[in-house]
């Protein structure tokens, strides 16, 4: 009976696994406020095995004041 209520445990755990995964929640929320906080406009990866983190690595894009003279013109109409 056991074996049951495990299997169904783990089938309810993976299915919520891939709802969070599937709706982008795969961040806690402390560290997705830190991102905001931040302004953060990059990208971040996270590579995990067997249920921890293997790899991470982040990237940042910068975009300064001046635009390219397309991207000014839009900005004037904005």
């Amino acid at each position: 009976m056991t074996s049951h209520l495990d299997k169904s445990n783990e089938e309810r755990e993976f299915g919520e696994f891939r709802r969070k995964v599937k709706s982008l929640e795969v961040l806690s929320a402390s560290v997705e406020r830190l991102l905001l906080s931040l302004r953060f406009t990059g990208e971040l990866t996270l590579n995990i095995e067997n249920g921890r983190v293997k790899k991470s690595r982040y990237e940042e894009w910068h975009y300064g004041q001046k635009y390219s003279g397309v991207e000014q013109g839009l900005a004037q109409k904005l």
